[in-house]
């Protein structure tokens, strides 16, 4: 495993990281949960990500349940706060930062997390309030650095305004070959002050894995079968994105590589990410994903990558 520094931080997070969205506390029970957890120590991965809104607590709980025991300064943990927490708790008002970071700190057994992340943007709530909250999260000892998901590029530039607060030092957005809007506006401006990007769906929903045939039912034990995503896995399984990931497989075969594997290298090779988030709800899933860090594919199959899912990308 090969490791990167987070952004204007002292944190070396691993350049794949265990996320936990849809799978512990939600879909994948305890005992699973935590053998991928160990696997993942095991493979050199260092950087766990969570929310609060995972299970509505339920995926804190397991990893404060796995992780109990292990060195504080063994792993880097994330969190984050906005969603819905009770029909009453959400945003990033004054309030319930202050709330839910005691909340999530209990769930997950731990005195701070070395990364507080604002799950989206809270447009009812002055930025000033959120960012003097986060800094009072910070200066409590309560979090390390903070950082935000999915914001806009005002919404980051106007950030970097607000005197006299913790700045951010992490961006947590979607970015895959096939889902590239990150690169116009957002990594640039976070590369230019201090902002590295963590990035969550890196092999889009699993579409990259190559698993899914175009005109073909999904796998039974896939998450496209199962529907747990609400619909939002329908917009990638359409019949010319999965025509256009089969044609990925020689490339990824060329380069000595899975296909997880091969698009994973794709968005490591971005300088301004420092770790991309990969699910798991069996141990030997982390040991393809993991092997990707070590991976040197040529830059012209990543050229030759990018001009197959051209047509059928977002932007």
């Amino acid at each position: 495993m090969k490791y990167r520094k987070l952004g204007a931080s002292d944190l070396k997070v691993s350049e794949i990281s265990l996320g936990s969205w849809l799978t512990y506390g939600v879909g994948v029970e305890v005992g699973r949960a935590r053998a991928c957890i160990d696997r993942a120590f095991e493979l050199g991965i260092n950087f766990i990500d969570t929310a609060n809104v995972y299970g509505r607590g339920a995926a804190e709980t397991v990893l404060g349940e796995a992780l109990r025991g292990r060195p504080r300064d063994g792993y880097v943990l994330a969190t984050k706060v906005f969603f819905p927490m009770s029909d009453t708790d959400r945003g990033l008002s004054r309030g319930q930062v202050l709330k839910q970071i005691d909340a999530s700190l209990k769930r997950l057994r731990v005195d701070h997390v070395d990364l507080y992340q604002c799950h989206r943007y809270d447009a009812a709530t002055p930025l000033e309030e959120t960012l003097r909250a986060l800094t009072e999260v910070v200066r409590a000892g309560k979090a390390r650095y903070i950082g935000f998901s999915e914001w806009s590029p005002d919404q980051i530039a106007a950030s970097f305004a607000v005197p006299g607060v913790e700045r951010f030092v992490s961006s947590q957005p979607q970015y895959s070959l096939l889902h590239r809007r990150p690169e116009e506006m957002v990594i640039p401006l976070c590369a230019a002050n201090g902002v590295s990007q963590i990035v969550w769906s890196p092999l889009a929903q699993g579409v990259l894995s190559g698993k899914y045939a175009p005109g073909a039912k999904p796998p039974a034990d896939s998450r496209a079968a199962s529907d747990s995503m609400g619909g939002m896995m329908q917009t990638w399984l359409r019949d010319d994105i999965l025509t256009a990931v089969q044609g990925l497989k020689p490339l990824a075969r060329e380069a000595g590589c899975t296909l997880p594997q091969f698009a994973l290298a794709w968005v490591l090779r971005e300088p301004n990410v420092a770790s991309a988030i990969v699910g798991a709800s069996r141990p030997d899933q982390l040991d393809d994903n993991a092997a990707a860090a070590d991976l040197s594919v040529d830059p012209a199959l990543f050229a030759r990558a990018e001009q197959i899912v051209a047509g059928v990308r977002r932007a």
